[in-house]
């Protein structure tokens, strides 16, 4: 059996004293730690540390002058979750550690019940539940097939400024689309009345038809040359 200490400690009878102080310094560090067990007699521990990505801080830095709030909530320990949200720069009071699915999901309708707009960003299974719930999910190319085919958006480049990319990729298109719209809707209210009353030659109607769509084209090609600089 392997597990959580908690759940471990629940379930023997046989807990050594140098496991409890293994799992102790284990937490002291900020990793999270699993207990093996078999036949009711804790064994073993598992000490795992999370390595945070180089840009994780710069990123978290972007979300909030982009006037977004971050939360970080994981199913780790609390003292490895304080230990990454020092690291990266979210503040103590929007950091949720042994968070189950479960959690994950009623944090999410807190937030929209205090009418807040939310992004999920995960990589694993008990992270499906959540992205499916927000507004918006994302999820790391690098993560689990459950996470990448419960979210909206799959992140191909293992950065959390992908996450950033994505959303200014996102506005930048509405944005295009909404422009197009309107220029079609104006050439269309100015060029119809002009073209049915007799003043304006088909042949230059043509063109005009011609010169509205390789405007709209070039326009959303401006998308692209934006990403690639």
């Amino acid at each position: 059996m392997i597990g959580t200490p908690a759940s471990i400690l629940k379930a023997t009878f046989t807990f050594p004293r140098e496991l409890q102080d293994a799992i102790a310094r284990a937490e002291m560090n900020g990793h999270s730690i699993s207990v093996v067990a078999i036949d009711g007699v804790a064994l073993a521990t598992i000490e795992v540390g999370d390595t945070i990505k180089p840009d994780a801080e710069k990123s978290i830095a972007a979300l909030k002058n982009a006037n977004m709030e971050t939360w970080l909530i994981t199913g780790d320990n609390q003292s490895s979750a304080d230990e990454i949200s020092k690291l990266v720069g979210i503040s103590a009071d929007h950091v949720i550690a042994q968070a189950s699915p479960e959690d994950k999901v009623l944090l999410i309708k807190k937030l929209h019940k205090d009418g807040k707009k939310v992004l999920m960003l995960g990589d694993g299974i008990n992270d499906a539940a959540a992205l499916v719930e927000s507004d918006l999910s994302m999820a790391m190319g690098t993560g689990t097939d459950t996470a990448i085919s419960s979210a909206d958006i799959t992140l191909l480049r293992p950065t959390l400024f992908a996450a950033l990319d994505a959303i200014n990729l996102s506005k930048r298109t509405l944005r295009t689309i909404k422009g197009n719209l309107l220029w079609a809707f104006a050439y269309n209210v100015v060029g119809i009345p002009i073209a049915a009353l007799g003043f304006l030659d088909p042949m230059y109607a043509g063109a005009a038809m011609a010169g509205s769509s390789l405007f709209v084209v070039l326009n959303s090609l401006r998308i692209k040359v934006r990403q690639t600089r």
